[in-house]
This record gives structure tokens, C-alpha cells and sequence, in this order.
């Protein structure tokens, strides 16, 4: 029954994200787990209940990575299940880790706010330890009063009150006293914060190149060209209107396909060409190589309307299995097609356009809060994220992708423009509602409105301080019942 309780929390976490979206169920999704793990007196079997959630989880959420391993990595079918249940058993950790720590505490009247802290500050973890993605807070990202947080604290904010809700929903069901629940009074204060800020039209416009490039195709110069040249119409259609202003930005999205500036004479005549003749900033992805190890690199980069490079970004957190292959899966191949492995950015870029500025994260880029927030912090008033979902396929991964970006943009209170190469192409406000968006899979162009904001949000400044306290007195919980346990014992 322990497990089966385990099982049904790792289902019900499922359930909560794309494709499904049954987001309603974020608020009581770990109390089955809690149940289980409170009614287990030794620390192996409930570390055992977390690793069974743990794995049943990512294995239903990120299914996909096993697709794009077979697909694009071209790996054989049973070497690429391998690979992600492996992966699988490493993130199942974290729960494992949590699950563990965590039975003693269900019968003490710190139950409520001990449980949460420690599962944010678990959160936390994840991307420390090589892949972060999806968090019990991004659930909430069309909650508007859990959403009141997002720019205090950042999506930890909105894990740690669905947590401390499944909290006082398992210790219900377990019967535990009445006076272990009055730290959910904390709870409805949350509706005294600023409401969030209303649906406002965007004055500033960016044009928007979805090229839907087939990431199985063999590139040859033909394509490459057939690719360029229809990108690059599009961009003019789009942007050169009699009726509509001249856009402030063009947008491609992350490399789609070896459109490469630095080393294609033709492509970076064609990109110098496009920002001249639109009069506008363009910036599009491309690889790179460091002059010094001849790595190659993510970039984004930006030309000024007189075609010039003017500032460039190098990712900074690279995909595993994508750009990188983490030391324990050394068997794997990579999705990429550039030899060795991609070199990470070392700094975050801020560009600037006449008086304004933006920031630009790289696909992946958008599922880290701390990442995305230093931007906004070093002065960017709106933040682009380049991306290619194509290596996904037509798998919820694409979903899942999109709920990161609106919810990096409500944290920050800044628009975000998403780019994608087959969708979902969007403008995103600082709410994290979805504006301006293009059809999926389909080779379009379109414009972004969007709005510079200055202002910056407590998480902006501040980062992920709660999170990390979190954690510290999520442990400080688990030691004071180890110390208690152990007084009892001695007496």
C-alpha cells in the first residue's frame, strides 16, 4: 500500500504538467507520498518509496528524452532505454534523499513548514546537480493568487505553498493534531500582495522568423540555402509594411540548421544584407568556435542595422546529452552535430538598442530562475529566449519548454519573446500570459509586441535567498527531530 501511496504521488505530479495540465492537482499531488513515507520507521525503506516515486516521475514527465536519444542521438532502442533509465534513477535521488529525511517529521508541529522548506530547497538542488526542468511551482503559472509571490521570491515561492498544502492534507488523512495545521494560516494573507499586473498591448514591435527546419534532414548546400533564402524573405515580407511601423528587432531562432556566420561567407553577406535593408537590429543563433581551443559555441548574435556584430552571448548552460555528454553516461551519443563537445559561456550579456536594452537566453537557458533573473538584475528591460524545439518532436517536451519561459518572465516582471524554429513562437507577458502567437510547425513569420520595463522585481535583485533558507531550515527541521528521537532514546 506504501508504495502503491508513492506511486500515486508520482502519477498525480504527472498529471500536473503537459500534456496533461490537470494543474489543480499541484496543491495535494505529494500528500500520498507523505502518507506512505510518515508510516515507515527506518530510513532505507522510505528512502526505497522515494526512489520508486522519484523514478516513476521524471520516466512520465521526461519521456521524451529517450525519443530524442534513438531519434537524434541514433542510438539503438535498448541502449537508448538504458540511458534514460539510468537517468531516471539519478533524478529519482532527489526524492529518495527527501522522502527519507522526511517521516520523522510528519508527526511534529513543525510538520507543516519544516516539510515544505525542505522540499524547496530540494527544488533548488536540481539544477546543481547537472538538469533541471520542471518544478512544482511552474503549476501555478495561471493561479493568480500563488502567483502574487513569483516576483518576491521566484516559482519556489509557489512550490513551497503547494507543498505546505499536501502537508495539511496528508496530516489530515493521518489524524495528527488540529494545532499542526495553523501554519497554513500564513496562506491567505498571500491575497494582501500586489494582484498581478493587468493585460496591457505591447507599444514596441519585434518580427519573428519561425523557419521550422526538419531536424533529421541531411544538410546539403542546397538546403542550406533553399533555408536561408526563405528565412530571409520572410523577414522582409514581415517586416517592410507601408501600414505598420519598422520593427525595433528581428528574430531567428537558435541555429535551426549549420547556418553558421563565421564560417559561411554567403550566410553572413545574407545576414549583414537583412539588417541594412529592414534598417533594424537582427539577432539570430549560430555556432561559434573559442579562437583558443577551437570549441564550439552557442551563440546568439546581434547586428547593429548597418549589419556590424555589435555584442554576442555564449551559452552558459548547456544541454545535457545535447551539447555535452555528463562523465557517468560517457556511452551516449550527442543530438549536435559538432565535433567534441560545446564549450559554456563564461558571462551574461546585456545588448542595448539605441536607448533600451535586452537580454538573450539560449533554449535550455529559460529553465533556470537564477540564470534568467541576472539579466534583468544587470539592467535588460526585456529578455529574448532563442530556442529550437525541434529535437523534441511533437512530444510534451515542447509544453513543458514553454511553461519555463512564462514563468521566468512573471519572476522578472518583464516581457519575453520566445523564438522558437517549429513553435511555440510567442510574446510573453510580465504576467507570463501568452501573446502574438505563432501557429506550431509551420515555416511563418510574425510580429511581437512587447513593452520595455526598467523596474526590477525583490527576486531580480535578490535571487534565490529563499529557496537556499529553505533548504538550510528544511535540514535544521530534520536534525532538530533526529536530536529529539535520540534524547527520548537516551532517557
Amino acid at each position: 500500500m506504501n508504495l502503491l501511496l508513492s506511486l500515486l504521488s508520482a502519477g498525480l505530479l504527472i498529471l500536473v504538467y503537459p500534456p496533461f495540465d490537470l494543474r489543480i492537482l499541484a496543491p495535494v499531488a505529494l500528500a500520498p507520498l507523505l502518507i506512505a513515507v510518515s508510516r515507515q520507521d527506518n530510513w532505507y525503506s522510505r528512502f526505497l518509496l522515494g526512489q520508486a516515486a522519484g523514478m516513476f516521475y521524471w520516466g512520465g514527465v521526461c519521456y521524451w528524452i529517450e525519443f530524442v536519444l534513438e531519434n537524434h542521438g541514433g542510438m539503438e532502442t535498448w541502449l537508448a532505454w538504458v540511458s534514460f533509465l539510468v537517468f531516471c534513477f539519478l533524478k529519482g535521488l532527489h526524492t529518495a534523499v527527501f522522502a527519507a529525511l522526511v517521516g520523522p517529521m510528519l508527526g511534529k508541529p513543525w510538520a507543516v513548514l519544516g516539510v515544505a522548506a525542505l522540499w524547496t530547497g530540494m527544488e533548488r538542488l536540481h539544477g546543481e546537480f547537472g538538469f533541471q526542468w520542471l518544478l512544482l511551482g511552474n503549476a501555478g503559472i495561471e493561479m493568480g493568487v500563488p502567483m502574487r509571490l513569483v516576483p518576491w521570491v521566484g516559482v519556489y515561492g509557489v512550490s513551497f505553498v503547494f507543498a505546505m498544502m499536501s502537508v495539511g492534507v496528508a496530516l489530515v488523512v493521518l489524524r495528527a493534531p488540529r494545532s499542526f495545521l495553523l501554519p497554513l494560516a500564513i496562506l491567505p494573507p498571500l491575497y494582501l500582495l500586489p494582484d498581478l499586473p493587468p493585460p496591457l498591448a505591447g507599444q514596441d514591435t519585434a518580427v519573428a522568423v519561425q523557419g521550422n527546419a526538419p531536424q533529421s534532414a541531411r544538410w546539403t548546400v542546397d538546403a542550406i540555402r533553399e533555408l536561408q533564402n526563405r528565412m530571409a524573405m520572410q523577414s522582409l515580407q514581415t517586416s517592410i509594411d507601408a501600414n505598420r511601423p519598422s520593427p525595433t528587432l528581428l528574430l531567428w531562432p537558435e541555429s535551426p540548421a549549420p547556418l553558421y556566420f563565421y564560417t559561411d561567407p554567403e550566410f553572413q553577406a545574407e545576414a549583414k544584407r537583412l539588417a541594412r535593408t529592414i534598417r533594424t537590429h537582427f539577432l539570430f543563433g549560430t555556432v561559434a568556435y573559442d579562437p583558443r581551443t577551437n570549441a564550439p559555441l552557442n551563440r546568439a548574435l546581434l547586428l547593429n542595422p548597418n549589419g556590424e556584430p555589435v555584442t554576442s552571448y555564449d551559452k552558459m548552460y548547456l544541454v545535457p546529452f545535447g551539447e555535452f555528454v555528463p562523465p557517468v553516461f560517457t556511452w551516449v551519443n550527442r543530438i549536435t552535430q559538432e565535433a567534441g563537445d560545446f564549450q559554456p559561456g563564461k558571462q551574461v550579456v546585456v545588448s542595448r538598442i539605441d536607448n533600451h536594452t535586452f537580454g538573450t537566453v539560449i533554449c535550455y537557458e529559460s529553465a533556470f530562475p537564477e540564470l534568467v533573473r541576472r539579466f534583468a538584475d544587470e539592467g535588460a528591460e526585456m529578455i529574448v529566449n532563442l530556442t529550437n524545439d525541434g529535437y523534441f518532436g511533437r512530444t510534451s517536451a515542447r509544453g513543458q519548454h514553454l511553461l519555463l519561459a512564462r514563468m521566468r518572465a512573471a519572476e522578472n516582471r518583464r516581457w519575453l519573446l520566445r523564438v522558437t524554429n517549429d513553435g511555440t513562437t510567442a510574446a510573453i507577458d510580465p504576467a507570463g500570459r501568452m501573446t502574438d502567437t505563432l501557429a506550431p510547425f509551420e515555416s511563418v513569420a510574425g510580429r511581437l509586441n512587447f513593452n520595455w520595463i526598467p523596474l526590477k522585481t525583490a527576486y531580480t535583485r535578490h535571487g534565490d535567498w529563499f529557496a537556499w533558507m529553505c533548504l538550510a531550515l528544511g535540514l535544521l527541521a530534520v536534525v532538530a527531530c533526529r536530536f529529539r528521537i535520540e534524547l527520548r532514546t537516551a532517557s
